[in-house]
């Protein structure tokens, strides 16, 4: 695993209870960040963790709060900014795909109004607002935020058609950030490809289906943990850019013929 220097540097990570968001918020209090972890108030598994990882000697601590609730997101940055006596980092991971299984594009009776209010709600606007909470504290830092988007914002086949749009906007929305925070504040994203976590909607993919894809796995929420602390820290001269990290699953099958 990279290891970083983050001594005196502050984070705050949503989506942090669990998958990528905990991954990241562990590598980060592991190298030496103050993190505050995020997730929704209602989540035991927020508390348990946070208490694991202070008895492990880490400076962590909760920040519960819904990124889908506009005064929800002012409470909990207000409390966290104060608490870490600023802000250094910025994670913007919390998201939803809203279902426990793979909804067809052509599936309308699913992706009906409610379905699409809530997931714009959490998983594109639930960044925006984020970020404007945390916006101040950042410029004062120099600070960097790095978003969790997916590869089905670039080339769909993800949970649902409209999971696949709010990433494609999230995708469009970093790029957009990068321009107008620049050059105070660099804004990033990473794109999954299939992650081996506790996401709510289930996948059950064959060995087989994985042997397709180049390195022949899935993701763990590590590997993606490292890229967004590169991201984070050391990335001084990137910002804007979408990582892909999903074992070449973009590229094509490994079965793909060159044809001459």
């Amino acid at each position: 695993m990279i290891s970083f220097q983050l001594q005196g540097k502050r984070a705050l990570v949503t989506g942090a209870a669990s998958g990528i968001g905990l991954a990241t918020a562990e590598l980060l209090a592991r190298s030496g960040a103050t993190v505050a972890l995020n997730d929704l108030p209602n989540n035991p598994l927020l508390d348990e963790h946070v208490n694991r990882l202070k008895n492990q000697g880490f400076n962590v601590f909760a920040a519960p709060g819904n990124v889908a609730d506009p005064a929800s997101v002012n409470t909990l940055f207000e409390s966290a900014i104060t608490t870490l006596g600023g802000l250094d980092y910025l994670v913007n991971n919390a998201g939803t795909p809203g279902t426990r299984e793979p909804v067809a594009p052509d599936n309308f009776g699913i992706q009906d109004e409610a379905f699409w209010q809530k997931l714009l709600n959490i998983n594109l606007q639930g960044p925006a607002r984020c970020t404007a909470a945390a916006v101040n504290a950042l410029r004062q830092s120099g600070g960097a935020i790095v978003n969790t988007a997916s590869t089905a914002g670039l080339i769909g086949n993800g949970s649902s058609a409209v999971y696949a749009a709010t990433k494609a906007g999230l995708i469009a929305l970093t790029k957009e950030h990068a321009r107008a925070l620049g050059p105070d504040i660099r804004v990033n994203a990473i794109a999954p490809g299939i992650v081996e976590s506790d996401w709510e909607c289930r996948f059950e993919l064959p060995q087989s289906a994985l042997d397709t894809v180049p390195l022949q796995r899935k993701g763990q929420p590590e590997e993606f943990a490292e890229a967004i602390v590169y991201l984070l820290c050391a990335g001084s001269y990137i910002t804007g850019h979408v990582l892909v990290l999903d074992g070449g699953l973009m590229a094509g099958t490994r079965d793909t013929q060159l044809s001459l």
